[in-house]
């Protein structure tokens, strides 16, 4: 073998530059170079972590849908469609599709207590506020002491055989209710099938006044204003130190109780003999109106800019239960995707051949009256609809994953390539499994056919629903690399030479 000699290696490695081939890839222009930095800008996790900031202020008070702070919310939204060119795709011209929504402001004022007798004298304990109660979003204004009666899941089914209200008298009185049926969805859905319809707190509501009850209290530890306003009536959101002391000194244990009713499918209700009261400051708005925000980029194909990919994410949240809850993870980190992959699809030069639907949805958390609202009156026919993207909660962890993916694998394989093409993180592609009742607003859509994908992240705390739901518990380059994933992932679906009508179903 021959040698080489040091000198012909540093003669080798002066004249190399100049012998390599020329790359076929075009220099970069000017005018391209400041459209890739304008759009790394908008999917920065800096631009979106502002609007999380934005929408996470005392300025939007949680952003209860029906609202002045909400309604001011969405006009924020509809300004920044306008500012980046995105054509109004609401009412009259506008960028806001309304729809009737009532909703209850809780003022600071109220309490929850419980009264008992101790050596002797009548003493009174006062539970706390966030770690212990919240007060009712949707209870009516006064003062309430009563008797608890125990009401398991608060159900009246002569069709399964269950009657939690058989042999006790409520009228009155204040009911003990569980959320959802005492049947596992994922242990025995078939089963849970015929259970769903009583799991709604609708359904919960209407029954305790049916029976007389004058107030409720809710086993479930979260603002929630997800349930029925009802003239008169009383309610509380309750945990576990709330359920003890109702149970304490009857001889039985919440966790033994709530075993024997699922194991048997036979109520186990009770009165408790204790007086319990529920105080709230709250004033009701049955007027009022909520507000879509709706946002078009228009397809350049004369023939696929009638089909539409609709890109959404809820901008809503809980309000203000007497302290605003900031609803930083939910939604407002899905808010702030939603908003950045509208900047940036403005900012890109390389347009869609469909057209894409940008939709800032109400009144997730009051029975998703936002999403009923757009598909009872759709800006692009229903069957037209190719798709749509939905941001909920993406805030908190590093890992992502995509609700009913594996139910649209077509789908999924564009939303698949693009990651591929651009972070390369690992985004789980799950199936939809989400047959309890309703908590997305995607269940909507996939209630009308429309092919649906949920993008969530996990890995990390999350504090839905309260206080603590701040813009600091999030992690922000998650957010920024779902958004260039979709970024990429919508001009492939816009653009594919696909009839996604024909092709994607619905595994069940």
């Amino acid at each position: 073998m021959q040698r080489i000699t040091p000198i012909v290696t540093l003669l080798y490695l002066l004249i190399l530059p100049f012998c390599a081939p020329t790359s076929k890839t075009p220099p970069i222009t000017p005018g391209e170079q400041s459209q890739r930095e304008q759009i790394d800008q908008a999917l920065s996790s800096e631009r979106l972590m502002g609007y999380v900031n934005k929408l996470s202020s005392e300025d939007y008070a949680g952003r209860l849908t029906g609202t002045p702070e909400y309604r001011a919310c969405a006009r924020w939204v509809a300004s920044l469609f306008e500012k980046w060119g995105l054509q109004p795709a609401g009412e009259k011209n506008t960028y806001l599709q309304s729809y009737p929504n009532p909703y209850t402001i809780v003022f600071v004022g109220g309490e929850l207590s419980h009264s008992y007798k101790s050596q002797g004298r009548w003493r009174t304990k006062k539970y706390l506020y966030e770690k212990e109660y919240y007060p009712g979003s949707q209870s009516e204004n006064g003062k309430l002491s009563a008797e608890v009666v125990y009401g398991g899941y608060g159900i009246t089914a002569q069709e399964l055989n269950y009657d939690d209200y058989k042999g006790v008298n409520v009228r009155g009185k204040i009911v003990l209710i569980e959320p959802e049926v005492p049947v596992s969805p994922a242990e025995n859905p078939e089963l849970y099938k015929e259970w769903k319809p009583y799991s709604n707190y609708q359904y919960k509501i209407k029954m305790a006044v049916a029976h007389g009850a004058k107030g409720m209290l809710i086993n479930q530890l979260k603002v929630n204003p997800d349930i029925d306003y009802v003239h008169g009536f009383m309610t509380a959101q309750v945990g576990e130190a709330v359920v003890s002391n109702v149970f304490a000194g009857t001889g039985q244990t919440h966790p033994e109780v709530i075993a024997k009713i699922k194991e048997s499918l036979q109520p186990q209700s009770f009165r408790s003999r204790k007086t319990f009261t529920i105080s709230n400051f709250t004033e009701h708005h049955k007027n009022g109106t909520g507000y879509n925000v709706l946002g078009l980029i228009e397809g350049t194909d004369p023939i696929l800019k009638d089909e539409v990919i609709i890109v959404g994410a809820n901008i809503d949240h809980v309000g203000f239960c007497y302290e605003v809850m900031p609803g930083a993870n939910n939604n407002a980190s899905g808010a702030a995707v939603m908003l950045g992959l509208a900047e940036a699809l403005t900012q890109n030069v390389a347009k869609p051949k469909r057209s894409v639907l940008f939709i800032g949805l109400g009144s997730k958390e009051q029975a998703f009256k936002g999403s009923q609202a757009y598909l009872n009156n759709p800006v692009f026919p229903r069957s037209k609809t190719v798709a749509f993207l939905n941001m909920d909660m993406v805030g908190c962890g590093d890992r992502l994953q995509a609700l009913a993916a594996q139910n649209y694998p077509d789908l999924w394989e564009y939303i698949a390539e693009a990651n591929e093409n651009t972070v390369n993180r690992p985004l789980e592609p799950l199936p939809f499994a989400n047959i309890r009742r309703p908590e997305l607003d995607a269940a909507i859509f996939l209630s009308k056919k429309i092919p649906s994908i949920t993008f969530r992240a996990t890995g990390a705390p999350t504090f839905p629903y309260t206080t603590k739901d701040t813009p600091n518990t999030l992690t922000p380059q998650t957010m920024s690399d779902l958004a260039k994933i979709l970024n990429r992932a919508i001009l492939y679906i816009a653009n594919a030479k696909h009839n996604f009508k024909e092709h994607v179903k619905f595994i069940k």
